[in-house]
């Protein structure tokens, strides 16, 4: 891997691991869906006049629909999703469940898409589901002030993300990234539209709220869709996806260090047995022997 693309990486980890904090800064005065709705509108406007100028929108135009719909599967109910379980959980471990996309991805691909996965893959999904089973028993409960739904909102929307990379490999391949990101956008703030109308704060949030949205908005969504693209086409899907496992690294120490929060051996535990497996489960990670056992007549 070049250095300008080891940077970029490692920049990407670090900024997408910044939204789990500015989530928690902006959510806890414009509320869920105000917070889902104004990230996803202000990324939009911040892409659309790239799209413009660009020659691919009337390629967004011919897919409009999918894009759209896909928008509001991969950023508008996972966004709103997000903002709600960090009002109840720490930021560290909302980001350590997000690590789990690539073993949701596995799974929906294999059910929808038919892509069975190889033996190594099937013990990582094995492993990781056991990794979120361990995290989520010491964590969750759904006792009043519990824990227990905001931890099952992360997985809602991890799942999300998994049902929309499958949705998009099979409708969408081939349209331009730069139209599908903000097209997607686009389509998250039409379907956030109403709810963030509905739910808007009747007091008007603070300048630092604000600042937090913008930020999270500009920083964490609009400009890390162009980081993402540029790494894929730079250093291939597999190791784009390995961005994954840095951003939970980054997370929990911008929790402890501008939220005070605790970092507990058992969550840094059960965090690397979830990674392990969904490195196995999204093949970044092989075991040669058991695939020679499998495959051997």
């Amino acid at each position: 891997m070049k250095k300008s693309v080891f940077i970029e990486f490692f920049a990407l980890a670090a900024i997408w691991g910044a939204s789990f904090l500015f989530t928690r800064v902006a959510s806890a005065e414009f509320g869920v869906f105000p917070t889902a709705a104004m990230r996803v509108s202000i990324a939009a406007a911040v892409m659309l006049p790239f799209l413009l100028r660009s020659a691919y929108w009337a390629e967004f135009k011919q897919h409009a629909k999918p894009i759209l719909f896909v928008g509001l599967l991969n950023s508008g109910i996972p966004f709103a999703l997000y903002a709600y379980a960090v009002l109840s959980i720490t930021t560290g471990l909302s980001a350590i469940l997000n690590a789990t996309v690539p073993l949701f991805g596995a799974v929906v691909a294999w059910l929808w898409l038919k892509d069975k996965p190889s033996a190594s893959r099937i013990l990582g999904l094995v492993v990781g589901f056991v990794g979120v089973a361990l995290l989520a028993g010491d964590k969750a409960s759904f006792k009043p002030g519990g824990t227990g739904w905001a931890i099952l909102a992360c997985l809602g929307a991890t799942l999300c993300y998994a049902l929309a990379a499958s949705f998009t490999k099979k409708y969408l391949m081939g349209v331009n990234p730069l139209a599908t990101a903000t097209g997607s956008q686009i389509g998250a703030s039409l379907g956030l539209a109403l709810p963030a109308l509905w739910f808007w704060p009747a007091q008007a949030p603070s300048l630092h709220s604000w600042g937090a949205l913008v930020v999270m908005a500009v920083l964490c969504t609009a400009v890390a869709y162009v980081l993402y693209f540029r790494l894929i086409e730079a250093a291939g899907p597999a190791r784009a996806l390995t961005v994954t496992f840095m951003i939970p690294v980054f997370a929990i120490i911008y929790g402890a260090l501008f939220l005070g929060e605790d970092i507990t051996l058992w969550m840094v535990v059960c965090g690397c047995v979830i990674v392990c497996g969904t490195a196995l489960s999204s093949g970044l990670l092989k075991i040669k022997t058991l695939e020679k056992q499998v495959a051997a007549p």
